[in-house]
């Protein structure tokens, strides 16, 4: 029951702003202050966001910063040689090959 608080908070929001946005003569009526609001939500709403932005940047680099430190610290002290190419063996044709000795044939 505690997130019901919640929820009618919310409806009574919304059935306001439904009305603030719909009634012209209700915002005629209203004081100035309260006839701003919109502007004032707005400004609100686009330092929030920019505070977020500037916040979101900031961990960002923290976060690489961090995997930068982590990667110094754990990199092996030799770089590993670099793999050698091996040679891929040919696939039998059939034929025999010279190089290889040969069961004797019997007859």
């Amino acid at each position: 029951m505690e997130g019901w608080g919640k929820i009618v908070a919310g409806v009574v929001l919304g059935v306001a702003g439904t009305v603030y946005a719909t009634n012209e003569d209700l915002r005629k009526r209203l004081p100035k202050g309260a006839r701003n609001l919109p502007d004032n939500v707005r400004r609100r709403f686009d330092s929030a966001v920019s505070a977020a932005r500037e916040a979101s940047s900031r961990r960002r680099e923290e976060i690489l910063r961090d995997l930068e430190e982590h990667d110094a610290a754990h990199a092996p002290a030799h770089p590993a040689p670099e793999a050698r190419p091996v040679a891929a063996e040919e696939p039998e044709t059939g034929a025999p090959d010279a190089s290889r000795p040969q069961p004797a044939a019997t007859e």
